[in-house]
C-alpha cells in the first residue's frame, strides 16, 4: 500500500530528507545554479530517493527556506522553558541572525525559484512574526522589557541583519548590533526601575555562535 502524503515518513526517510537539506542549504549557499544530481551524491541517496523528497529544484529551495525557518520560530518555546524571558529573547535574536545570513547565502538560489512567472510563492514569516510576540508579550509581562513592543518594532529595529554579508565578519556586527536592540527594550522596563545596581547584560552572549 502506497504511503499516504501526510503520513509521517519512517525514520530512515527522515534521515535522508534531512541529509539532503543539510547538504543543499551548503551547496545551494556555494552555488545557486548547483546540480541536483551532486547534491544527491553528496548526501548519500540514490535519484529515486531525492525525488522522491523533492520533485524539483524549486520544492528544494523553498523546502530549506521554510525549514531554517521553523528551526527558529519554534526554538521559542524551549527557549522560554529554560532561561528567563529576556534572556530566551537575546539568545533567540541571535538564532534570528543565522536565519537571516542563511537567507543571504540563498538569495540566488530562492529568487530563481520564485521570480518566474507560475512559479511559486516564498513562504512567509508568520512562524516568526509568532514567535517574536510569544517572546516579547513573555519579557513584558516579566517587566524586562519596556512594554507596548511589537514584533514589527522588533523586526524594524534588527532590519540591519539582512544587509550583513554572510561572507564577511557577520557575528561580531550581529552580535554588537543585537545587543543595543536589547539594551534598547530593557531601558524603561519596569523591572529596571528598581534602582542601580541590576546589571542588564547579564546573560548577554558574546558573540553569536555558528554551528560547526
Amino acid at each position: 500500500m502506497p504511503q499516504r502524503k501526510d503520513a509521517p515518513l519512517r525514520s530512515d526517510a527522515q534521515r535522508n530528507r534531512e541529509r539532503i537539506l543539510e547538504v543543499a542549504l551548503a551547496e545551494l549557499t556555494r552555488s545557486a545554479d548547483a546540480p541536483l544530481s551532486a547534491i544527491a551524491k553528496k548526501a548519500g541517496v540514490g535519484q529515486g530517493t531525492f525525488y522522491r523528497h523533492f520533485p524539483s529544484r524549486e520544492a528544494l529551495v523553498l523546502e530549506i527556506y521554510r525549514h531554517e525557518m521553523l528551526q527558529v520560530a519554534e526554538s521559542a518555546a524551549p527557549l522560554l522553558h529554560s532561561r528567563e524571558p529576556d534572556r530566551a529573547l537575546r539568545e533567540w535574536m541571535d538564532r534570528l541572525a543565522r536565519f537571516a545570513m542563511t537567507k543571504a547565502g540563498l538569495a540566488d538560489a530562492i529568487r530563481q525559484a520564485t521570480s518566474a512567472p507560475g512559479k511559486p510563492d516564498k513562504p512567509g514569516h508568520a512562524p516568526v512574526t509568532e514567535a517574536a510576540e510569544l517572546l516579547l508579550r513573555a519579557a513584558e509581562r516579566a517587566g524586562t522589557i519596556r512594554p507596548g513592543i511589537t514584533a514589527e518594532d522588533l523586526f524594524l529595529a534588527i532590519g540591519g541583519l539582512w544587509t550583513l554579508d554572510p561572507h564577511d565578519d557577520w557575528q561580531t556586527r550581529a552580535t554588537r548590533l543585537l545587543d543595543l536592540v536589547m539594551d534598547a527594550l530593557r531601558a524603561g522596563a519596569p523591572a529596571n526601575q528598581c534602582g542601580p545596581g541590576r546589571d542588564v547584560s547579564v546573560g548577554r552572549p558574546e558573540t553569536i555562535s555558528v554551528p560547526a
